[in-house]
Formats: structure tokens, sequence, C-alpha cells
């Protein structure tokens, strides 16, 4: 009887670690994604060379150098966004949108996101910000309001491209962006006023 148990117990613990195992080999693996900056650094203030022109602030509005790696395998574009959850609005406030990045770009110098700076990468598209325009627009937290928190985020996207219309908002945008994620990694800056 007890070695009838034991083939028994055998069998059983043989099925769990096939299954386990089939389990294990049905999950794709990546990469974990980094991105970082030569010109920002996770939770350090920006320099006023990030700041935005207008609105009461005197910045260059210059987009920080931005490089990462790690991507999945079955990448096909990529995307940055900067975002302040922090703005008084409800809603945050949108600083950049910029997608269609090729899968062989994994770096954007300062000041990618204005049309009188280095070019984009070719195909790239900037959208709609928070402050209207279709270009990077730098930090400019009310005076007085406190540390606000400035998230870079990199998406890797598993489509070449993204067919928005032209007039599209941040957050159509952003729909669009978490259907074709595969992986993302931010960069949290801080600025204030």
């Amino acid at each position: 009887m007890n070695n009838i148990k034991q083939q028994s117990c055998a069998a059983t613990g043989l099925l769990r670690s096939t299954v386990l195992a089939s389990l294990i080999v049905a999950v794709p693996v990546y990469a974990d994604m980094s991105v970082s900056s030569s010109d920002i650094q996770p939770g350090e203030m920006m320099s006023v060379v990030h700041e935005f022109k207008g609105f009461g602030c005197q910045g260059e509005n210059l987009s920080p150098q931005l490089s990462w790696q790690g991507a999945p395998e079955k990448t096909r574009s990529f995307a940055v966004t900067a975002y302040d959850p922090d703005a008084p609005t409800g809603s945050g406030w949108w600083h950049w949108v910029l997608v269609n990045i090729p899968s062989d770009t994994t770096d954007l110098p300062r000041g990618a996101g204005q049309p009188d700076q280095p070019p984009l990468p070719a195909g790239s598209q900037q959208f709609r910000t928070d402050y209207g325009m279709n270009e990077f627009g730098g930090a400019c937290p009310p005076q007085g309001h406190g540390v606000h928190r400035y998230q870079f985020t990199v998406f890797a996207l598993d489509t070449e491209r993204l067919e928005l219309p032209a007039e599209a908002s941040a957050a159509l945008v952003g729909y669009y962006l978490n259907a074709h994620k595969l992986d993302s990694v931010t960069l949290e800056a801080l600025y204030e006023r």
C-alpha cells in the first residue's frame, strides 16, 4: 500500500513539474526597459533650460536628452510622452506627445521636441500638448504651487505607425499607446517655481 502511495505522489509531483514548466515556457520573457538622460535625473530638479517660455515662465523650453534600452524584441516603434500629474487642472498637463519613432532609434538629443532644434527621427510625429502646440512644452508650474513631477515615458510599441488624425488630443494618443504597448519606462524629474 505504501508503495502505491509513493508512486502516486511521485506521479503527481512529476505532473505538477511538467505543468509548471509548460507555463514558464509559454510566458514571453522581455528584458527590462530602462531610460536615462544626461540632462535630468530621477527625483531631482530640472534646470531652467527645460522650463517653458511663456505663461509667465522664462525658460529655454528645450526637451531633455533621453536614451533608452532593453526594449522587447518585437518592438516596431517607440513613443515618448511628458506629463505633469500635479498640474491644478483635474487632469494633469501633457507637455510632450511624440509617436512613430523608428524602432532603431534609442536616443533623442536635447531640444529634439522643438522645430528649430535637431531634427526628430524620420517619420516621427508630434501631437498637441496642453499648451495647444504640436511640439515639446517645458515645465511651468504655477508660482508658489510647490514641487511638480514631470514624467518622461518611453513606450515600446507593437506597430510601426499609429495612424491618428492630425488634431488628435493627448488623451486619444494615450489610448492608442496603451493599446499597442509592449513595455514602457518612466523617468520622473521635478520642477518648482
